[in-house]
């Protein structure tokens, strides 16, 4: 297994990723800590922010933050350690494919998940091939494909997540960066429910690396129609074994 890397400066990928909580702050808080441990933005082993820190991102108190951390705990997702030099510890990492239950996505409710992700993702390409990239971002996206390449078993899909929420966060875009991760978290609901292809695995790689490649070298286009191709290839998969 194969540890994704981290942020080039600390902290991007959880200042672009998590915002202020709206409507029910406990719910709200919940779904954005949880999907960002599933996602790859906090990894196992990784303690989360601050309370004082992170209560201030998210808007919310830290009374309510508290009460959000509880419940990540009691779905295995953190570990807390009291006392100095204590805080809440990621536990998560990764869940192995598992077998198509009930409550996959499927019919129009797939579909829409994938159109979703087939407007938003190549957009995100586009838009970050459009940007002037710091050495550090171009390092980040060229070691984060790598990372996705060299991954094993669980790890691999939240590796395959950070790669794609750093192409949104280069882009400068919170709006972007919003729904990739929405895009993101629907995905790995469903390719949890559907076994590693191998061969899909490589034709993926080879993906990621043509569009990190276009976005570094300026190439909007190209970095659009790679990333369209990737999302085809995965909604093709998708399609065929849930239907």
């Amino acid at each position: 297994m194969t540890v994704a890397p981290r942020d080039p400066q600390p902290g991007w990928l959880t200042e672009a990723v998590l915002r202020p909580s709206v409507g029910n702050a406990f719910e709200s808080t919940v779904e954005q800590l949880a999907t960002a441990i599933r996602l790859g933005v906090f990894v196992d082993g990784d303690q989360l922010p601050p309370e004082r820190d992170l209560a201030e991102r998210l808007g919310v108190s830290r009374n309510t933050l508290r009460e959000a951390i509880a419940a990540l705990r009691d779905s295995g997702l953190v570990q807390t350690r009291r006392g100095r030099g204590g805080g809440s510890v990621v536990t998560y990492a990764g869940y192995a494919p598992r077998s198509l239950t009930p409550d996959v996505r499927r019919g129009a409710a797939l579909e829409d998940a994938l159109d979703f992700r087939r407007v938003v993702e190549p957009g995100a390409a586009r838009l970050a091939a459009t940007r002037h990239l710091s050495a550090d971002q171009r390092s980040w996206l060229r070691e984060s494909a790598v990372a996705v390449r060299t991954s094993q078993g669980a790890a691999h899909r939240i590796a395959d997540s950070r790669l794609h929420l750093a192409i949104a966060t280069v882009t400068g875009a919170p709006m972007v960066v919003e729904s990739v991760t929405r895009a993101q978290a629907a995905l790995s609901e469903l390719l949890a429910a559907i076994p590693v292809l191998r061969r899909n695995i490589e034709h993926s790689h080879d993906q990621h690396e043509a569009i990190v490649a276009a976005i570094i070298t300026g190439e909007p286009e190209v970095a659009r129609s790679a990333m369209e191709e990737h999302c085809d290839g995965t909604a093709a998969l998708l399609r065929g074994l849930l239907g």
